[in-house]
């Protein structure tokens, strides 16, 4: 069975654990505790081909200029990074983990196949109070070569699980063209998520 490793990535409010139980659970719950993380488990069919499946929802950055995602970046096979169109700041956060990501990249070895990246410019819903426009989104998006959405986890079910999908397919992609390195074994990479991340685990 294939393992995937996913990170959901924004800033306070973005609305990402929400954004992550919509595709895991499909419903959708406006209120959750930022100061928690967890890691959601999940084995699904992707494509005919059983996988198991891991998503890391780290609590909201206390200090939004901390962003070195050490662990994150060795862990995850692909990110989406979520902010609120509605929330200026959000969208700068955003950008930052973005940056980060993309110079993790710039310092690895050159054929070093990039993770799957998403940016989700979430809360379409409310586009009335928009600070953020579609065309700023995209172009973040493009100039970082990473997939874009707009989408409202609160009323897009189907479309949060064809975002999510999108991204799942475009790691079993990077896959099949370089073995992504991690520790060998359950208990190494138990150990691994442990020492990162905690204990709290969710399974769906």
């Amino acid at each position: 069975m294939n393992e995937l490793k996913l990170a959901v990535l924004g800033s306070r409010g973005a609305g990402k654990s929400a954004l992550t139980v919509r595709f895991l659970t499909r419903r959708f719950i406006g209120e959750y505790a930022s100061h928690a993380e967890c890691i959601y488990t999940k084995h699904l069919c992707l494509d005919g081909r059983q996988m198991h499946m891991e998503i890391y929802d780290p609590c909201s950055q206390p200090r939004q200029g901390k962003l070195s995602l050490t662990d994150e970046l060795h862990w995850a096979d692909g990110f989406v990074i979520v902010y609120d169109i509605s929330n200026r700041a959000s969208f700068a956060f955003a950008k930052a983990l973005l940056y980060r990501i993309r110079d993790s990249h710039l310092a690895a070895c050159k054929r070093v196949v990039e993770s799957a990246v998403f940016l989700v410019g979430n809360k379409q819903d409310l586009c009335h109070m928009r600070e953020v426009g579609w065309d700023e989104g995209q172009k973040l998006a493009m100039d970082n070569k990473c997939q874009f959405c707009e989408l409202s986890a609160a009323e897009h079910c189907q479309e949060v699980v064809t975002m999510f999908t999108k991204v799942l397919r475009t790691i079993t992609t990077n896959f099949k063209v370089k073995e992504k390195r991690r520790p060998s074994g359950s208990k190494s990479m138990a150990k691994l998520i442990n020492n990162m991340f905690g204990k709290r685990r969710k399974s769906v």
